[in-house]
């Protein structure tokens, strides 16, 4: 009941926060490139100084070895949410210049703009290491192989067209993971960071979670919810972001894991499964709009993940307690 609790109090400072940018950019405070300056800021330097700095205070050489044996749980999980999302897409019938969308739902979180903030309020910065590892399967899903899928899914390609997109090596490597590979490095040396170095990248870091709620307040200003729409698809994908995943993760962390004989702590456990229901990709109208895909059904899946997941985190939370 406590964890609860403790996670309906984070959830509300989550609301709260994203409403802010919400409010403001319908009362016109905010200009039409504001969302997407502070996506950069966020993304290329706010965020790697956090990942930079959490992984100096919260990692030793000697842990190092463990923290990547981890990469196992997520990659698993995410492997399976493809495969089922890959059946769901034959079941249920999902036209094309939807299909990829549904399945980078199902399959691929928003770790950075709700993720971190969220795993920061509910777990504080301990729990880092563990959200870095989540975050690595993420991104290396999202930009290796969810990507292709959307732009295969073109309906105005042909079949031998399609076969011309290739995997985007450059966004494997975004800068908060480049962040995270210099501060291994950094750790590696032993070198102790100057204090003025280390209250700057403090200082830094610690606009991440505001201006990643206030930006997803922003897009929901701009998508305009009562424009939102829950069809067949965008439900089935739902289900697939907020049970499905979540559900797959929760057997792995609680049965699999223990059973092969894995040691996973409680925190990274309850990190893993929460990173696991965060909403869809922020990104997805975006690319949709690239592969000449369904935009408004991106869009409304984004949009409704985003808000869904208010009330999914604190049921998450009781299920991990």
């Amino acid at each position: 009941m406590t964890a609860f609790l403790s996670s309906i109090s984070s959830v509300i400072v989550i609301v709260l926060i994203m409403l802010l940018g919400y409010i403001l950019r319908l009362k016109g405070w905010f200009a039409d490139t504001f969302a997407g300056n502070i996506s950069k800021l966020i993304t290329q330097i706010a965020l790697p100084a956090s990942i930079f700095i959490s992984v100096q205070n919260n990692l030793t050489r000697g842990s190092l070895l463990n923290l990547f044996e981890n990469l196992l749980l997520p990659f698993i999980g995410v492997v399976i949410s493809y495969i089922i999302a890959f059946v769901l897409v034959k079941i249920i019938k999902v036209p094309v210049g939807r299909r990829g969308i549904f399945i980078n739902t199902i399959a691929n979180a928003n770790t950075i703009f709700i993720g971190m903030p969220l795993n920061v309020a509910l777990f504080g910065n301990k729990a880092m290491p563990y959200f870095l590892v989540y975050y690595i399967i993420n991104t290396i899903s999202t930009w290796a192989f969810g990507v292709f899928l959307i732009k295969n899914d073109d309906p105005t390609l042909i079949a031998k067209e399609k076969k011309k997109h290739k995997i985007e090596w450059k966004k494997l490597l975004p800068m908060p993971l480049v962040g995270f590979l210099v501060a291994i490095i950094w750790l590696l040396t032993g070198l102790k960071l100057p204090t003025f170095a280390s209250q700057t990248f403090t200082y830094i870091g610690n606009l991440v979670t505001p201006l990643s709620l206030v930006y997803i307040g922003i897009v929901l200003a701009d998508s305009g919810i009562k424009n939102v729409r829950v069809d067949k698809d965008s439900a089935f994908a739902l289900i697939g972001r907020f049970v499905i995943a979540p559900a797959i993760m929760i057997l792995l962390v609680r049965l699999v894991a223990p059973s092969v004989g894995l040691d996973v702590p409680k925190l990274m456990g309850e990190t893993f499964i929460v990173q696991s229901g965060t909403p869809a990709l922020a990104v997805l109208p975006v690319l949709a709009d690239e592969a000449h895909g369904d935009v408004d059904y991106a869009t409304n899946v984004v949009v409704l993940s985003t808000i869904l997941f208010i009330v999914v985190v604190p049921i998450l939370m009781m299920i991990t307690a």
